[in-house]
C-alpha cells in the first residue's frame, strides 16, 4: 500500500502564506532547493485542491522555464474540486469531483506509486482527520508572520501524537521535521498542562 505524505512550508507561527511577502518568505537557501530539486517525491503522485491548483497552474504558465516549474508539470497530479471542469490545463493533471477522503483511500488500495500533497490546507486536514496520512513533514522557515500570515495550517486540526522519523537544517537556518502521526482520540494520560 502506497504511502501518503503530507508536506507543508511554514513560517515559524505556523502560516502557510503571508501577505506582501515574497516565495519561501525571501529566505535565500540554495542547500533546501537544491534538496528540492533531487527530491525523490519527483515520481509521486501529487495531491491538491483546487485553490492550489490554480496558483501553481498560474506560476508554471508564467515561468515555463523554471525548474521546479517544469518537475511539478512532469509529476502526476490529483486534484479534488467540486468547482474546477475539465480538461483542466496543467499537463499531467486528473480531476477528482467526488469525496476527497474516499478517493484517497480507494487511491492507497491501488496506487502505483507513493502519493504527497502540495499546499492544500484544507485537504491535508481532511486527510489527516480521516488517518490516512503516513508521513507529516514541515520545513520550518526562520520567519515570524504573526501581522501578515494567511492560512493557518493547524488551526481546526485533530490533536495528533507526532513520532519524529527524520530532521534535517538547510543552510544553517531552514529546519526540516518529518514524523509519523497517530491521531489521539483524547489527550495522553497525566496531569493537567493548565487552564
Amino acid at each position: 500500500m502506497p504511502d501518503l505524505t503530507v508536506d507543508f512550508i511554514i513560517s515559524l507561527d505556523g502560516y502557510a502564506s503571508a501577505e506582501g511577502w515574497p516565495g519561501f518568505w525571501g529566505v535565500e537557501a540554495p542547500e533546501y532547493l537544491a534538496w528540492l530539486d533531487q527530491s525523490p517525491e519527483r515520481g509521486h503522485t501529487t495531491l491538491m485542491g483546487a485553490k492550489t491548483y490554480r496558483l501553481m497552474s498560474g506560476f508554471a504558465e508564467q515561468f515555463p522555464d523554471d525548474p521546479s516549474m517544469t518537475m511539478l508539470a512532469e509529476m502526476p497530479k490529483v486534484v479534488f474540486s467540486s468547482t474546477l471542469k475539465e480538461p483542466l490545463t496543467w499537463a499531467n493533471a486528473r480531476l477528482v469531483d467526488t469525496d476527497a477522503v474516499e478517493a484517497v483511500r480507494a487511491m492507497k488500495e491501488d496506487a502505483p506509486t507513493p502519493l504527497r500533497t502540495l499546499g492544500s490546507v484544507s485537504l491535508c486536514r481532511s486527510l489527516l482527520a480521516a488517518g490516512l496520512v503516513d508521513r507529516f513533514r514541515v520545513v520550518v522557515f526562520p520567519v515570524i508572520t504573526g501581522r501578515t500570515g494567511s492560512e493557518r495550517i493547524f488551526d481546526g486540526y485533530p490533536d495528533v501524537m507526532l513520532d519524529m522519523v527524520a530532521s534535517r537544517t538547510f543552510d544553517g537556518k531552514l529546519q526540516l521535521l518529518e514524523y509519523a502521526p497517530t491521531l489521539l482520540t483524547e489527550p495522553p494520560p497525566g496531569g493537567p498542562m493548565g487552564p
